[in-house]
């Protein structure tokens, strides 16, 4: 069995092949039952967000398949799922096996392989997409003992280090931008558009910095609702938007839809009634919100996640030093882990070997009764009994050793010596 990572992120690609390789949350499970019926794959995790799509896989071992093999399989399927080339995919994709996959993953959930070093989110990203396979029962053992490891080290990087003492994420660089365009929040009116954790943070963060107005829009105004009742919000739904789009200055989106909601169209309008007032729009979402060709409208100023790399940067230098503290606590854990996964192929060596040594005593055994019954000499018997299972238990273990002293091979008869529990000296 091997373990693979493969996928694409904020670093490999840009924002518009990513939004083409994101798997919506109803896809996923449809997503894992495709991908479970694929030639060799045991269980696996499918992890979409804005920054990153992955697969997380058990796949069986087979000598006469090389590695390139696998990937090209895999990598179709993907291709194939989302109707993309396969050359334009392997630009940037990448892989990892064993264990570069199990100190990836341990990377990806403590935040330090997040576009925002250290970010929390991605750990309940992480979660939710370990339970949807769990769901779907695309788990194998090895997966399972993998991701809940993964948490458990993601927690370990929190308690021990600084990594998430500053606020740093999509969602605080989101209002930094604002903040940096807007003299005072306290004037603006400002448009939500999502009701997920995301614009959660958001909401929270523009709360505390007491804009005149907030409106959340969402498809369903129940989800919105108790947000909205915490931030002092107003609810509309997204067939609201067009209407009240006029209202807003700022504009922050985040959903999962897969077509964009705020169109050019739209904010032409928008803009039009505003008298060419500025309008901030901030599309935080992969696949985008908002029509790209909206940045090209004067005074309408649009950013993508990618945009707000730079920002982010500014807010990392405190997180560095944590950060190689971190990497070290997942280097020894992913050590760790392997060490337990490679004592996992010795369990069905020591099974049989224990259940071919029972198979023998009890033959033994059963002869030795069997004698007594007929009315043979009790002392007799047991001592052949004893003579034979000592020959029978000892025949294996003594022809490899006397093979490896006619090999001259000394370093495997000190292993069966040592394996023999044999003082060595």
């Amino acid at each position: 069995m091997t373990l693979l990572a493969l996928g694409i992120n904020h670093k490999t690609a840009p924002i518009s092949l990513r939004e083409r390789v994101t798997f919506s949350p109803e896809s996923i499970e449809q997503a894992l039952s495709s991908l479970l019926q694929q030639p060799l794959v045991q269980g696996g995790v499918v992890l979409s967000t804005c920054n990153r799509t992955e697969l997380y896989l058990s796949v069986e071992q087979q000598e006469h398949l090389r590695n390139e093999q696998v990937h090209q399989q895999l990598v179709q399927w993907l291709c194939d799922y989302h109707h993309l080339n396969a050359d334009e995919v392997n630009k940037s994709l990448y892989w990892h096996h064993d264990n570069a996959a199990v100190s990836h993953l341990m990377r990806v959930a403590s935040g330090l392989d997040s576009l925002v070093l250290g970010e929390p989110q991605i750990l309940g990203q992480v979660k939710k997409a370990f339970a949807e396979s769990q769901h779907g029962q695309a788990v194998s053992g090895e997966l399972e003992r993998l991701f809940q490891k993964s948490f458990s080290v993601a927690k370990r990087v929190r308690t021990e280090t600084d990594i998430g003492a500053s606020a740093v994420s999509v969602a605080f660089a989101a209002c930094t931008l604002a903040r940096q365009i807007f003299e005072s929040l306290s004037e603006v009116n400002v448009l939500l558009v999502g009701a997920g954790e995301t614009i959660e943070l958001v909401a929270r963060h523009l709360g505390q910095h007491n804009v005149r107005h907030m409106m959340i829009a969402n498809r369903t105004r129940e989800r919105a609702q108790g947000l909205a009742n915490e931030v002092g919000a107003e609810v509309i739904t997204l067939q609201d938007i067009d209407a009240r789009l006029a209202e807003a200055d700022i504009i922050i989106s985040s959903t999962a839809s897969p077509l964009p909601i705020i169109g050019k169209g739209m904010v032409e309008r928008a803009l039009k009634a505003r008298r060419n007032q500025p309008m901030l729009m901030v599309d935080i979402a992969v696949p985008r919100d908002i029509e790209p060709e909206v940045g090209k409208l004067p005074n309408a100023y649009l950013y993508s996640v990618d945009d707000l790399h730079s920002i982010i940067q500014n807010n990392l230098a405190q997180r560095k030093a944590a950060a190689i503290q971190a990497e070290s606590i997942v280097e020894q854990e992913s050590s760790n882990f392997m060490a337990w996964l490679r004592s996992q192929g010795a369990v069905e060596i020591i099974r049989d070997y224990r259940s071919r040594a029972d198979a023998v005593r009890a033959e033994m055994e059963a002869k030795a009764i069997a004698a007594i019954a007929q009315g043979g000499d009790i002392q007799t018997v047991i001592h052949e009994l004893a003579h034979k299972l000592t020959n029978r238990l000892i025949h294996a273990p003594t022809r490899s050793l006397q093979q490896a002293a006619s090999d001259g091979d000394l370093e495997r008869l000190n292993i069966l010596r040592d394996s023999l529990g044999l003082d060595q000296q």
